[in-house]
C-alpha cells in the first residue's frame, strides 16, 4: 500500500477536476487507514469551496467536515473526518 498524504491541495483547478481528485483521494485515505485528512481548496470567490463541501456532504466515507479554524487555514481549508474502518 503507497503512503497517503493527510491533505490534499485542490487550489486552481476547475470544481471538475478538483471533485474527481478529491474522490480519488478519499478512497485512497480510507483504504491507507487515516482517520481525518485536509483539504486546502483555498479561500477566493468560495465557488470550489462550496463545491466541495457539497460533495462531503454526500460522500459515504464521510463523517463530517468543517472549515478550519484560525491556524489551520480558516475558511481556506475544509478538515474532513473519515468514517471508521
Amino acid at each position: 500500500m503507497r503512503a497517503v498524504d493527510r491533505e490534499i491541495r485542490l487550489r486552481r483547478l476547475t470544481v471538475d477536476e478538483a471533485v474527481c481528485r478529491l474522490d480519488q483521494y478519499l478512497s485512497d485515505a480510507f483504504m491507507a487507514g487515516l482517520s481525518s485528512v485536509r483539504i486546502v481548496h483555498g479561500k477566493g470567490t468560495g465557488r470550489l469551496r462550496r463545491a466541495v463541501h457539497d460533495f462531503l456532504a454526500k460522500h459515504p466515507l464521510v463523517k463530517s467536515h468543517r472549515l478550519g479554524d484560525y491556524g489551520e487555514g480558516d475558511y481556506g481549508v475544509t478538515v474532513v473526518e473519515l468514517i471508521n474502518h
